[in-house]
C-alpha cells in the first residue's frame, strides 16, 4: 500500500535505487541515482565469492514468474532473478502491478484467465482470501523456523513466506530538531502524549511554526493510521482480530472504547501542529518529505519505506532519522507508547492450482535461495533493503529508518500486530478520515462511518 513514490524511485530499490554496474570480480553493486551521470556513485558491495547453496540441477531450463505488487523493489528483484538464473538455470519473470491497480484483483484476473504467476507478492488480507481455493501448503518448508512469530497461518497451515518486515510510527529527523532547538534530543524521553505535546510547542517557540508533516492520501489514513485502532488492542494480530470482530458483532461501542478516544486524541495533535493545516487535503507527499530532510518540520508519521522519498529530497543514509511510537495516552507504562508496530506486510503466495510440479519446485527453491544462500541473504537486505524476517540473516539494513525498525524489532520494542482487512477499507475509511482531517466532520460522524463500514461486512 505503499503507493506515492516519485517517477525515478518506482524503477528502484527501497534505498538505493538500484543501477546495475559493471561486474568485477565476485562482487558488484549498485549506483544511487542512475538518472543523473554526474553524481558520484554510491555503492553497496554483495559478496559472490562464497556460495554454499546447494542447487538442483534437474530444475534448469525451468520457467517462473513473480507477479509483483511493491513497486519500489521491482528493479531489485529483476536483478535477484538475472543473479538465482545464473545459479539455478531456473528464469524468473518479475510481472509488476500496475500503478493504481490492487494486487488482489490482478491475480484473481490471472486466475480467472488461466494463467496465474507461479508466485504473488501480496498483502496478508489478499492471502488470507485466496490461500485455501488458490494456494500450495508451505507448512512444511524448512525456512518456517527461521520465521518463527512472523508466519501467516489460515486455518493451522502455512500458505504465504513472509518477505520482510516494516514498521510504521512517528518518522523524527534528530538533527532538525537539535538544530532548531540547540540542545541535544533524545527520543527515548518522549514516553507519552504530554512529552510529546512539549516537545512540539518547544519547536513552535523555536521558530518551527508546524513541526508535523501529515500525509492525506487515503491509503495512509485509512490503513497506517486508522488501523492504530485494532492493533493497540493487545499488539498482537489476534487481538485486532479480535476487536475488529466485536465492531463487526455491535458489541463494541466505539464512541465508549478507549483505543478510539487515545487515538483521535494524537491524531488532533498531528492535525494541530500539521505543515498543511490550513490546506490539509492540499498536502503534497513528496513536499512532505523534502519538509523532512530540510528541517522544515521534524516529524512525519509514516513507515520505513519512506526512505526512497527522503533520499530524493536529500536526506543521507548516515543522518539520524528514526521512529517515535503512536502515542496513545499519557500512560508511559502502556505498551503502544513503548513500541512501534513491526510487521510482515508482504507474503509471497506460491501458486497450487495450475503451477506444475516442476515450476513449484523451482518457486520453492528460489524461496529458499533468498533464505539460505550467502548472495540471497545480502540481496534481500542490499539490493531490495528490506528487513529479513528471518533470524538466520546475518545482515543489517543501510537507511536509517529500516535500520531503526530493525534495532526495535530485536530489542523487543516492537509489536507485531496485523490487522486483517477488507481490501477496500483504506479506501473507503481513508475517504472518512480525510472528512476529518480537513474538518468536514467531527468525532462522531467518523466513529459512525466506521461502524457503519463493519456493520456491513459479513
Amino acid at each position: 500500500m505503499k503507493k506515492k513514490l516519485v517517477a525515478r524511485v518506482l524503477a528502484s530499490a527501497l534505498t538505493a535505487v538500484l543501477a546495475v554496474t559493471t561486474l568485477s570480480g565476485c562482487t558488484f553493486g549498485f549506483a544511487s541515482d542512475p538518472d543523473d551521470p554526474n553524481e558520484v556513485e554510491e555503492e553497496i558491495p554483495i559478496d559472490t565469492s562464497i556460495d554454499t547453496f546447494e542447487y538442483d540441477s534437474s530444475l534448469e531450463g525451468t520457467n517462473i514468474s513473480v507477479l509483483n505488487s511493491k513497486a519500489e523493489i521491482q528493479t531489485a528483484l529483476e536483478e535477484m532473478a538475472k543473479i538465482f538464473e545464473e545459479k539455478a538455470g531456473v528464469h524468473v519473470e518479475i510481472m509488476p502491478v500496475s500503478d493504481g491497480d490492487s494486487p488482489y484483483t490482478k491475480v484473481v484476473s490471472l486466475y480467472n484467465s488461466g494463467t496465474p504467476p507461479t508466485l504473488s507478492i501480496l498483502d496478508t488480507t489478499d492471502v488470507i482470501a485466496l490461500a485455501e481455493e488458490k494456494a500450495a501448503d508451505l507448512s512444511n518448508e524448512a525456512w518456517t523456523a527461521e520465521a518463527e512469530g512472523y508466519l501467516t497461518e489460515v486455518n493451522g497451515h502455512v500458505y504465504s513466506f513472509p518477505l520482510c518486515i516494516e514498521g510504521r510510527g512517528i518518522i523524527y529527523n534528530k538533527s532538525a530538531i537539535e538544530k532548531t532547538l540547540g540542545e541535544e534530543f533524545d527520543p527515548s524521553e518522549i514516553k507519552t502524549q504530554d512529552d510529546f505535546v512539549e516537545v512540539l510547542e518547544k519547536l513552535k517557540k523555536a521558530g518551527m511554526e508546524r513541526p508535523i508533516s501529515l500525509a492525506k492520501e487515503d491509503w495512509s489514513l485509512g490503513a497506517h493510521q486508522l488501523q492504530y485502532v485494532y492493533e493497540t488492542y493487545d499488539g498482537t494480530s489476534a487481538g485486532a482480530q479480535e476487536v475488529i470482530e466485536m465492531i463487526k458483532d455491535g458489541d463494541l461501542d466505539l464512541k465508549s472504547y478507549s483505543r478510539m478516544s487515545d487515538f483521535l486524541n494524537m491524531f488532533d495533535i498531528l492535525k494541530k501542529y500539521n505543515v498543511a493545516q490550513k490546506d490539509p487535503l492540499g498536502a503534497d507527499y513528496d513536499e512532505m518529505a523534502i519538509d523532512l530532510a530540510d528541517g522544515k518540520t521534524a516529524f512525519w508519521l509514516n513507515g520505513n519505506w519512506a526512505w526512497p522519498n527522503l533520499e530524493e529530497a536529500g536526506a543521507e543514509t548516515d543522518d539520524e532519522y528514526g521512529f517515535l511510537p503512536y502515542f496513545m495516552n499519557n500512560d508511559p507504562s502502556d505498551f503502544a507508547n513503548q513500541q512501534i508496530q513491526g510487521s510482515p506486510s508482504k507474503q509471497v503466495m506460491l501458486d497450487g492450482q495450475v503451477a506444475s510440479e516442476k515450476e513449484q519446485a523451482a518457486a520453492k527453491e528460489f524461496l529458499n535461495w533468498i533464505v539460505y544462500s550467502e548472495i540471497g541473504q545480502q540481496m534481500l537486505v542490499y539490493t531490495c533493503n528490506l528487513i529479513p524476517p528471518f533470524q538466520n540473516n546475518p545482515y543489517e539494513p543501510t537507511d536509517p529508518l529500516s535500520r531503526n525498525i530493525y534495532e526495535k524489532v530485536q530489542s523487543g520494542e516492537a509489536f507485531n500486530a496485523s490487522a486483517i482487512v477488507p481490501n477496500d477499507h483504506w479506501s473507503v475509511l481513508g475517504a472518512a478520515m480525510q472528512k476529518y482531517l480537513a474538518g468536514r466532520s467531527d468525532r462522531d460522524e467518523l466513529i459512525e462511518s466506521i461502524e457503519d463500514y463493519w456493520a456491513e461486512q459479513e
